[in-house]
C-alpha cells in the first residue's frame, strides 16, 4: 500500500448525496483480530462504472465526508467488466496500517470524484474473548457433523441464491427509487431532509446488524434493506403529496415575500439617496470648516509673530527718551485696535480685514522705527558734542581739579547714560513712563490680560490650552461650538 506517495481523491460531499447500494460488501466479519492482514470482499453492480482512481477506505463510524478516512487502498480495476454483469472483487489491507483501537469501523467504496458508492456493516478490531476448547468426538459424531455441514452448505447455497434474487429485487427497487428522485428535483430542499432521516435509519440498521452473527449478517441486511426500501417508497409517496401541498404554500409565501422585498427595496433606495445627500452636505460643511480652521490657525501664527515683534519693540521703546512717550501711547492705541481685530477674526473668520489692519500697524511701526532712528542720530550728535567739551576742558586749568575729585563721589549713572558726561536728562522721565506702560499680553480667545513678568512660554501654553484637538483626525479648533459640530459630523460617519 503506497499511501504516502499519493493521496486519494476526496470531496466535501455529504452523506445525502451518496449512493451506498452500487457496491455491496460481502463476508464482513463482526470483528477482526489486531495484528493480522484482513481481506475485503465486495461486489460491483451494473449501476457503477469503475475507474482507475477508485479506492476502498476504512472509516470510523459517524464520518461526515470522505476526507475522514483512516486508511485506504486503490481499488483494482476489473479485467472482465461486462455491460450488465456483476463483478466480484477483493482487496487486502496490511496489519501495519489498520486501526489499533476497539472503535467501530466500516469499509467504504469511493469513486474518482470522491463520492461514496457503497458501505459495509460496522466491525471492530479486537481479540476473541472466548477460550479455546478441545472437543473430542467419535467417528459417528464426525459423520453426523459432516452430514450437517453438507446440509448447511446446501442451505447456505439456497440462501445465497435467494440473496441474489433479493439483491436483484433490491436493485430494481433502487432503479425505481432513482426514477422517482429524478422527478422530484424541483423539491430538493424537502427531499434532502427525508434523505437525512433515511441515512440515520440506515446507520441505526447498520449498528444493529453489526451485533448479529457473521453467518446471518448478509441475509438479514438484504431483508432489512428490502423492507426499508418498501417503507421508504411508501413514505416518499406520502412525503411527495405533502411536499406538493407545502410547495404551493411556499409559492404563495414566496410571492408575498417578493412583493414585500420589492417594497422594502424601494424604501431602501429612498433612504440611501437621502443618506447620500446628507453625506454630501456633511462633506461640504466639513470642507468649509477645515478652510475656516486653516485660516484661524494661520491668523494665530501671524498673531504670535506680531506679539513677539511687539515685545521686541517694547524693549526698544524703554531706551527711548521722553519724546517717545507720545508715540508709545499711540502704539497702545494700535494694540487695542489689534486686539479688536483679533476678536473680529475669531468671530467672523475674515482674514482680509485683519490683513489690512496689520498692514496699517506695520506702517505705523515703520514710522516709529524711523522716529527712533532720528532720536539715535540726535543722541550720537550729543555724544560728539560731549566729547568736544571734554577736549576743551582738558585744555583748561580747572580740569585737573575736577579730575582730583574722588571716584566715590561721582554719581552712579544708569547704563543708558554711561556714554554721557552729565547723564541722560530724560532718564528719570523715561523710567517713570516705562513703569506706566500698560501690558499688551492678552489672550486672543478668552481676552485674559497677563502681566509683564510672565514668560512667553507660559503665555503660549495658555493660548494653546484653548485649542481643541480632534481624536479622529489631525484638525485643531479654537471655538468650542465649531469643535462640537466637527465631532457631530464624525458621529454621522
Amino acid at each position: 500500500m503506497d499511501e504516502t506517495l499519493d493521496e486519494p481523491p476526496t470531496s466535501a460531499v455529504f452523506l445525502d448525496n451518496c449512493h451506498f447500494s452500487q457496491v455491496i460488501f460481502n463476508n464482513v466479519e463482526k470483528f477482526y483480530v489486531p495484528g493480522g492482514d484482513i481481506t475485503c470482499y465486495y461486489t460491483l453492480t451494473q449501476h457503477i462504472a469503475p475507474r482507475r482512481k477508485d479506492w476502498v477506505g476504512i472509516f470510523r463510524v459517524g464520518w461526515k465526508t470522505t476526507r475522514e478516512y483512516y486508511t485506504f487502498m486503490w481499488a483494482p480495476f476489473p479485467v472482465d467488466l461486462g455491460g450488465d454483469s456483476v463483478v466480484q472483487q477483493q482487496i487486502q489491507f496490511r496489519a501495519y496500517y489498520l486501526p489499533k483501537d476497539d472503535e467501530y469501523y466500516q469499509f467504504c467504496y469511493v469513486d474518482e470524484d470522491g463520492v461514496v458508492r457503497g458501505a459495509s456493516v460496522p466491525f471492530q478490531f479486537r481479540a476473541e474473548t472466548e477460550d479455546d476448547i478441545l472437543v473430542v468426538t467419535t467417528q459417528g459424531e464426525v459423520e453426523e457433523i459432516e452430514q450437517q455441514n453438507k446440509d448447511l452448505l446446501k442451505e447456505n447455497k439456497e440462501l445465497k441464491e435467494s440473496c441474489l434474487c433479493l439483491q436483484k429485487q433490491n436493485l430494481g427497487l433502487q432503479e425505481e427509487l432513482r426514477l422517482a428522485q429524478e422527478k422530484m428535483k424541483e423539491l430538493e430542499g424537502e427531499v434532502c431532509f427525508l434523505q437525512t432521516g433515511n441515512l440515520e435509519l440506515r446507520r441505526a440498521q447498520e449498528l444493529q446488524a453489526g451485533e448479529m452473527s457473521s453467518a446471518q449478517m448478509n441475509l438479514a441486511s438484504v431483508r432489512e434493506q428490502n423492507l426499508t426500501l418498501g417503507k421508504e417508497n411508501k413514505e416518499l409517496q406520502k412525503g411527495l403529496e405533502s411536499l406538493r401541498s407545502s410547495c404551493e404554500k411556499l409559492e404563495l409565501e414566496g410571492n408575498f415575500l417578493k412583493e414585500e422585498n420589492k417594497r422594502l427595496t424601494e424604501q431602501n433606495g429612498c433612504k440611501e439617496r437621502e443618506l447620500q445627500q446628507f453625506k454630501e452636505h456633511n462633506q461640504e460643511v466639513s470642507s468649509e470648516k477645515e478652510q475656516l480652521e486653516n485660516r484661524l490657525k494661520t491668523t494665530l501664527d501671524h498673531m504670535d509673530q506680531l506679539q513677539s515683534q511687539v515685545l521686541n519693540q517694547e524693549k526698544e521703546m524703554e531706551s527711548l527718551v521722553q519724546m517717545d512717550h507720545d508715540k508709545t501711547e499711540h502704539l497702545e492705541h494700535l494694540k487695542e485696535e489689534n486686539r479688536q481685530l483679533r476678536i473680529t477674526v475669531t468671530e467672523q473668520h475674515q482674514n482680509r480685514d485683519l490683513a489690512k489692519e496689520l498692514e496699517e500697524k506695520n506702517h505705523l511701526f515703520q514710522i516709529l522705527q524711523r522716529k527712533k532712528d532720528e532720536i539715535d542720530e540726535k543722541n550720537l550728535r550729543l555724544r560728539q558734542e560731549n566729547n568736544e567739551l571734554l577736549m576743551r576742558l582738558s585744555e583748561s586749568s580747572d580740569y585737573s581739579a575736577r579730575v582730583a575729585v574722588p571716584l566715590a563721589q561721582v554719581p552712579t549713572r544708569p547704563p543708558e547714560s554711561a556714554n554721557l558726561l552729565f547723564g541722560n536728562p530724560y532718564y528719570n522721565s523715561l523710567e517713570s513712563s516705562a513703569v506706566n506702560v500698560p501690558s499688551v499680553k492678552k489672550c486672543p480667545l478668552c481676552h485674559e490680560v497677563f502681566s509683564d513678568d510672565i514668560g512667553p512660554r507660559q503665555y503660549e501654553d495658555h493660548v494653546r490650552s484653548h485649542i481643541l484637538d480632534c481624536p479622529f483626525c489631525d484638525e485643531t479648533f479654537g471655538d468650542k461650538q465649531v469643535y462640537d459640530d466637527h465631532m457631530y459630523c464624525h458621529s454621522l460617519e
